[in-house]
């Protein structure tokens, strides 16, 4: 699919994007992933809401940087497993020309990913892993399918809670910010407590309990993210909150979701 070699999935362990898939109602997870899940959603029901946020969340920021700003290429990190409203689907509806290139670390999502995109030329997916950012700019189906002298829409959506302190996450967004275009939009949304302590708290515990690396982050943690890049309107949101179009009173309540978005622009 991408040139990379083969790696041996893991089935036994649960994977976040597995989990993520699992959350969202989809088929593609295995039992461990589906038993981790479940602990999450003993300490807060309405984590499937929160994730169902996210996937709305990343369709309007996708659609408004096309339609509004003229994007034409995203680098989605850590995609997760194929589900309905793909950045690339939400973008070629606006503009057929837009080219995506998908990166995850997952054998199973690439799988998945690759299948799915076999007839998409102007969309591909490639093994790497946001923790060396370098590579995954620098690798060869990327620079096939992007061109870095132009602007592009970075999405790392729902990845760097999942990127320890020691591993430095905002290093991680500056080695990447650094290597990208003027007019380049980041787009970031990360799981919170602030807004529910208890209930995250509990996700938080359950994640790490199945050894997946789940580190929730404090509004004012996730706004150092962006330091250094100009955050647009409305900046840093619940992410059923940033540039909503249901009416007030069919959005759940941010205590449901627990989650922060924000798109900032070089």
């Amino acid at each position: 699919m991408n040139g990379d070699s083969p790696v041996v999935p893991r089935t036994d362990r649960p994977h976040s994007a597995r989990m993520y898939d699992y959350l969202l109602g989809g088929r593609d997870h295995y039992a461990a992933d589906s038993e981790a899940a479940d602990k999450a959603l003993a300490s807060a029901p309405t984590l499937r809401i929160a994730a169902q946020e996210n996937r709305k969340f990343i369709a309007r920021v996708v659609r408004h940087l096309v339609q509004d700003v003229g994007i034409r290429q995203f680098l989605d990190l850590g995609p997760g497993l194929p589900t309905s409203q793909n950045v690339h689907q939400v973008a070629q509806e606006v503009e057929p020309e837009t080219r995506v290139v998908y990166v995850d670390n997952d054998p199973i999502v690439l799988a998945f990913g690759g299948a799915m995109l076999e007839q998409n030329e102007r969309t591909t997916v490639v093994r790497g892993d946001i923790r060396d950012p370098l590579a995954v700019l620098h690798h060869p189906r990327t620079r096939e399918q992007l061109d870095l002298s132009l602007p592009v829409g970075v999405l790392a959506v729902a990845v760097l809670h999942f990127i320890g302190d020691d591993e430095d996450p905002a290093g991680i967004v500056r080695a990447l910010t650094g290597s990208l275009a003027p007019g380049s939009h980041f787009v970031l949304s990360h799981g919170t407590a602030d807004l529910s302590a208890e209930a995250a708290m509990g996700v938080q515990a359950a994640y790490r309990s199945h050894g997946v690396p789940l580190t929730l982050r404090s509004k004012e943690r996730f706004t150092e993210l962006f330091a250094g890049l100009d955050l647009i309107e409305p900046g840093i949101q619940v992410v059923s909150e940033w540039r909503a179009t249901e009416p007030p009173e069919e959005r759940p309540s941010h205590a449901d979701v627990s989650w922060y978005g924000g798109v900032a622009r070089l």
